[in-house]
Parts: C-alpha cells; sequence; structure tokens
C-alpha cells in the first residue's frame, strides 16, 4: 500500500520559456512566495507520510518550474522532507544559471542523489531563441560542477528547434557528453498552443520542426550517445550501464505515484485514493468499479502556499476501471525499448479480452511498430520508437468506454 514514487512540483522560474507550457511563473528572485510555497510542499509530504500514503516510496522527484531558483533556504528542507521517503533516488531539476556552487551543495548535504539539468542548447544563438536565459558556458560549467559534487547528473537536450543545424544539434551532444553525464534526454521542441513560439508561429508548420527533421535528430542523437555509451531505455531518455532515471520508469511501468504541487499529477489506487480523502473529505467517493485514480492539483501557487494542507486544495480527477487501467499500462509501456512482459500482456488478455489484445498486437506488429520478445513480451521496433504516436495509440484504442472525469474545487481562484 502507498504510492511507490512522489513528484513534487514547483511552478516558479526566472523567466518564461518560449516553448514552456508548464504550470510555471516568472517570479522575482527572493520574492516570499517560494519561501511560502516550498514550506507548505514540506508540510504536505510530512502529512502524506502521516496518512500512510509513501509507505512503499522509493523515489522521488523535484520538478518544475525551476526548483533550485528557490535559493538554499527554500530549498533545503523541501529536499530533506523528500529524502526519507526516496531511498532509492531523488531528483532535482535544476536550470543552468540556479545552480551555483552552494545550491549543488545544499542539494547533496540534504540528500538529493541526482541533478536534471536543463540544457537544450549549447548554441547561444538557439538558446535566445527558445528564450532560454543561460549561456552555453554557463550550462557546461553548471554540469561539470554537478558531476563533480558527486551527484548522478542528467541533462535536457532539445532538437527541431529554430536556428538548429545537424552539426549544431550533433555539438550539443557532444559538449554535454565532455562534462561526464551519466544521462541525457534528447527529445524534439512541441510547439504548444498559448505559449511563444505557439503565437509565432500559429499559421505555420516551421521547416525546422518538421517530422522528418525530428525523426533525423532522434536518429543522430541514438548514434552519437550510444558511441559514448548511452544506450536508450526510453522514447527520449538515454543512460550508461546503472544509471536510468528509476523515477521516470515508474511513470512507464504502473507504479503508483503521489504529486504534491500546484499543477501536480498523480496516480493512485483505489485504496490509497481512500486514505487521502482522509485528509481531504471534499473528494468524491470513487465510483465502484475504479481501478485507478489519477489527480491533478488545479489550486494555485498562491493558494498552495497558504493551504494548511491537503484537504484546502482543488483538483481535477480520473476514474479507470481495470480494463482502462490494463490499456493505459499496455500504451506506456511502449514507451521503454524493453516494452512490456508476457505478464502484463496476460493481465491484459484477461480482463480486455485475449482476441481484442491479440488483434491490437497483431496490428502493431504487422504495421511495423512493435516485435514480438522472445519470453513472450512484445517491445517497439525502430519504426515504432519513431512513429510512437501510432503504437500509442493502438494500444490505448484497447480502452473501452470513456474515462470519467471530475473537478473539484475547495479554494477561491485556483488558477491565481
Amino acid at each position: 500500500m502507498g504510492a511507490g514514487a512522489l513528484y513534487v512540483h514547483v511552478p516558479f522560474c526566472r523567466s518564461k520559456c518560449a516553448y514552456c507550457d508548464f504550470s510555471s511563473w516568472a517570479t522575482r528572485a527572493g520574492d516570499p512566495l517560494m519561501g511560502a510555497y516550498a514550506a507548505s510542499a514540506a508540510r504536505m509530504v510530512r502529512q502524506a507520510e502521516s496518512l500512510g500514503l509513501l509507505e512503499g516510496c522509493r523515489t522521488g522527484y523535484l520538478g518544475g518550474g525551476t526548483p533550485t531558483y528557490l535559493g538554499t533556504d527554500a530549498l533545503r528542507p523541501l529536499v530533506s522532507a523528500m529524502a526519507p521517503h526516496c531511498p532509492r533516488e531523488l531528483s532535482v531539476e535544476a536550470n543552468p544559471d540556479s545552480l551555483a556552487p552552494d545550491v549543488l551543495d545544499a542539494l547533496a548535504d540534504a540528500g538529493a542523489t541526482r541533478a536534471s539539468v536543463g540544457v537544450q542548447s549549447t548554441n547561444a544563438a538557439e538558446l535566445e531563441a527558445l528564450g532560454r536565459v543561460h549561456g552555453p558556458a554557463q550550462a557546461l560549467d553548471a554540469l561539470a560542477r554537478a558531476v563533480a559534487v558527486g551527484l548522478d547528473v542528467s541533462c535536457d537536450l532539445m532538437c527541431a528547434t529554430p536556428l538548429q543545424t545537424e552539426g549544431s544539434w550533433e555539438k550539443s551532444l557532444a559538449d554535454v557528453l565532455s562534462c561526464g553525464v551519466d544521462h541525457v534526454s534528447a527529445y524534439p521542441l512541441q510547439i504548444e498552443d498559448g505559449t511563444a513560439l505557439g503565437r509565432r508561429y500559429a499559421d505555420e508548420d516551421p521547416a525546422f520542426n518538421a517530422e522528418d527533421v525530428q525523426a533525423a535528430r532522434m536518429e543522430a542523437a541514438e548514434r552519437v550517445l550510444g558511441a559514448a555509451g548511452l544506450a536508450r531505455y526510453e522514447v527520449a531518455s538515454y543512460a550508461r550501464p546503472g544509471k536510468a532515471c528509476v523515477h521516470n520508469q515508474a511513470y512507464w511501468t504502473g507504479v503508483p505515484y503521489l504529486g504534491i504541487g500546484t499543477g501536480a499529477s498523480g496516480m493512485l489506487g483505489a485504496p490509497d485514493y481512500e486514505l487521502l480523502r482522509t485528509a481531504a473529505p471534499h473528494l468524491p467517493k470513487a465510483p465502484a468499479d475504479a481501478w485507478r485514480v489519477r489527480l491533478t492539483v488545479t489550486s494555485g501557487r498562491r493558494a498552495f502556499a497558504e493551504a494548511a494542507g491537503m484537504g484546502e486544495l482543488s483538483y481535477d480527477l480520473e476514474f479507470l476501471t481495470e480494463p482502462q487501467a490494463a490499456a493505459e499500462d499496455l500504451m506506456l509501456g511502449m514507451r521503454l525499448s524493453e516494452g512490456v512482459g508476457e505478464d502484463l500482456l496476460a493481465h491484459a488478455r484477461d480482463v480486455l479480452g485475449a482476441q481484442a489484445v491479440d488483434s491490437a498486437v497483431d496490428e502493431a506488429r504487422r504495421e511495423g511498430l512493435a516485435q514480438a520478445r522472445a519470453d513472450g513480451g512484445l517491445a517497439p521496433t525502430r519504426r515504432g520508437w519513431l512513429l510512437g504516436n501510432e503504437l500509442y495509440g493502438i494500444m490505448w484504442g484497447l480502452a473501452p468506454g470513456t474515462v470519467r472525469e471530475v473537478g473539484i474545487s475547495c479554494a477561491p481562484a485556483p488558477h491565481e
């Protein structure tokens, strides 16, 4: 019983990047709201512990936004509150401009084991086009310092972006590898509505972001990173042996996780959802056939900072039946290079029907998107990796009915 993973969201940034549609706001450095928010998040971690929701927790991720923008006084106690519940791994997301030596020391001292640094590019013009506030040298210095402190270090790189060329992309890959990182997430830019880039390119499909460019960049990443000893284990993630992000793997393998913070999402089994309801009685009782509950905190950053606990927050809820959860597990498992095992396929056949599951598997294989594993499981092919949405759609298409959605408000102005 209890969530196997913990996610805490920090919605503050120095500035809003041109591509970002996450729950984050540009915030003045030293704004007291950040300290109040971090204290509230730590308080809710302790509340979750008291409820028994973290009894099985092994990993954690402090994301954003930019958690390292909080500064050491607010960051250290929040990481310290999370660390006892994350014995296997505790990652903290960072931007290079806020990853100062004292922040790195605070992370390591408080119990963080891993830093995930948003580099995106090591080309100055590309960084400016993305709205990033750091420069190439600052990014590489931050990576090298994090490695030197002894943290496991990952970095994010973004491809198919404005001004990027094949050569500049491969240079960015080589630059971060030179710093000794053990993990790289390389993913194509998604131009989202409501972002600065979305408004800039609202009436066009820019050539730099075309599907064939995205595919070429991702193939180049696999080639360069593979030659350096980093193997792809998830659709956009590469790691040296033993350095895969355990927390992120929980998302793709059906491990229940608790989300705390504005915009944070979580996924709980029905019994743990009932535990949460003891602290948040305004949440509705789960339907009798609910197998899995997905929750997203919709309270804004100020409301979250002022809340005494999870019972004073607003949520969006999704209730999934066991068949819907099985289809979701198949879909998410196809993000992993290893795919899904025979045990998951057998469970899916039991709850979705053998004929429906076998038909979906046959379709995926016929389209060249998936292939049988020697142990009876199913894994994505190279084509399935590059055309992931087609493969995911086949698996999610097994889900019967419509997922029930409910919005629950417990505070005024949940958006701000």
